[in-house]
This record gives structure tokens, sequence and C-alpha cells, in this order.
């Protein structure tokens, strides 16, 4: 199977929307090498600033050239990206709605070696509480392809969530991303499964097995954290005997609670979290640390079969 790293597709996106719209420009943290936005940096090196590691004052820039009538992208890593300048992207970018895209990578356990004190674990709550904030994580790198694309003509502030490791392709060309709106990639009555990111794969292979055990599961990729589309929540809660949510990110503030935010007000049913069970990484191999940390196809089938009791 194909695996690309999302961030790869994202330096490869930057270069197509650089071409098509000479107002795009990228802003990196002395990571561009990492980010993959030095793809963009050769392409356009007078649309590219390194900023260096001062990612407050980055974000400040950010915030002026979007005042100017630029679209700016931002990237670092996650948790530099975003717990790191919180003060900025709440009052310099969300509270003006300015059109600036911060694009982090490294995101996650799956940072991997880096261990603990880089492996953002918190930054999509943090994200989605900001008001005017949208949040999106995508599943493989055509996904992110199409994210980016978006991304360029949204009108207003954005959260995209990048990762390190290369991931197993799900989509090809003809998958359509839209802003809002989750994806059924897979039919189901039993059970529902809704994933984001890295843990939609492992979805998808836990609802092969089951579905060998008798259990029929629907899986679901939110794609889009906020607005998180309510439409699709709802009908499966009504729909399957419960939820599922599989998230590389803490059980708290994440997928797991903008999920149970809907199905409380609107179609109680039982929910179970897969994710970060409130507790740091560690240094480790990305599979390692998913295994360790609880955020495997087993995990996901051993909720799903809670549910099914």
């Amino acid at each position: 199977m194909t695996k690309i790293a999302t961030r790869d597709a994202y330096g490869k996106a930057l270069v197509e929307i650089g071409e098509k719209n000479p107002n795009i420009i990228v802003l990196d943290a002395d990571l561009s090498k990492s980010t993959k936005t030095a793809d963009f940096a050769k392409h356009y090196p007078e649309r590219f600033f390194d900023m260096g590691i001062a990612e407050a004052n980055m974000i400040g820039t950010a915030a002026g050239l979007a005042a100017s009538g630029k679209i700016p992208f931002v990237s670092t890593f996650a948790l530099f990206g975003t717990l790191r300048v919180g003060d900025q992207i709440r009052n310099s970018i969300c509270y003006p709605h300015l059109k600036v895209k911060i694009a982090v990578t490294h995101s996650g356990l799956t940072l991997g070696e880096d261990g603990a004190s880089h492996q953002a674990i918190e930054d999509i709550a943090m994200m989605r509480a900001i008001p005017n904030m949208t949040v999106i994580v995508p599943a493989d790198a055509e996904e992110t392809k199409k994210v980016i694309h978006a991304a360029a003509e949204y009108d207003g502030p954005m959260y995209i969530r990048l990762g390190r490791p290369a991931l197993p392709q799900v989509f090809d060309e003809s998958y359509t991303f839209e802003i809002g709106k989750g994806t059924v990639v897979n039919q189901g009555s039993d059970v529902t499964i809704i994933a984001m990111g890295v843990m939609l794969h492992p979805a998808l292979e836990a609802a092969k097995i089951l579905e060998q055990e008798g259990i029929s599961a629907r899986v679901i990729n939110m794609a889009t954290i906020k607005p998180i589309d309510q439409e699709i929540i709802i009908q499966a809660a009504k729909e399957t005997k419960g939820i599922v949510t599989a998230e590389e990110h803490n059980i708290y503030g994440g997928l797991g609670s903008a999920v149970a935010e809907v199905v409380t007000e609107h179609a109680p049913t039982t929910v179970k979290r897969v994710g970060v069970n409130d507790t740091f990484g560690e240094s480790g191999k990305p599979d390692e640390l998913l295994e360790k940390y609880g955020l495997t196809k087993e995990h996901i089938m051993e909720k799903v079969k809670e549910i099914l009791k």
C-alpha cells in the first residue's frame, strides 16, 4: 500500500496554490525542511519568510499580512504553533477574523522520538475553543491536498493539523472534501466509528475484521472538527447502537468531546472514546507509541464490542 506523509502533500499543495494565487504567502519558524514549506520557498522565494524560532512574532506578522490582503500560511510543529502562541492566535488572528491559515506538522504521538515535550495532544481542544477558528485534520495525502486548496479560498482563520509519518492512502483523486462535512467511508448498521487523521485507516481495518465476526460497522471520516458535521453524527446515533470515536489526541476536548456534545443535545446514545487517556507521551517509534497508548484497530474493536454488549 502506498504511504505518503500529509506534510509532504502539504508542501506540494502550497506550490500549486502559490502558482494560481500571487497573494499566497508562506511563513515558517526555522523548520521549513521538516514542514515541507521549503518546496514553496524554492519556487517562490520572494513570498517565503523564515521567521526563525520566534513563533509569536510569526503569528503577528501573518496577521499584518492578512490585514493587507495577503493569504498567509503559517507553519511549524503543532505544539509550537498552538500552545506557544495562543495569545497571538486568539487576539491577532481570530478576534479580527483574519484569513490566516495555521498549518502545523508533527502533531500527536506519531511525532515519535522527540517525546512528550514536542507531542501536541491538546492542540485541537485549544483551537476549537477559540471563536472564529475552523479546525481540520486530514486523514491522508489526497485529503490534505484538497484541504489546502479549500483553505486558500476560505474567508477566515483555519487550523490544519498535519503529521510526521507516511500514512496509507485512503482516498483517490475522485474524493471531494467540503469544509464542515463528514464522509461515510464504510457503510454499517450495528455501530458507528468516527475517526480523524491517522486513526481513519485503523478504523477501516477494524471495520473489516468486525465484518468477518458478523458486526456491521459504519466508519465516518470527520476531517472537520469545527464546525463539526452535526447531521451525519445525529443520523449515526439514530441508526446504529452507539458511536466509537478514534483520535490521536487527548480524549478531553478533541473529536470525542465534540461528538459527545452533539449526541447529548440531539440524539442521546452511548459514546466510547479511543484516544490518549489524559497523559503525556514519551519518546519512541510511532507504531510502538500508538500501541502503548491504546490507539490501534484492536482498541477500536474492543470499544465497539463494549457497546454491543
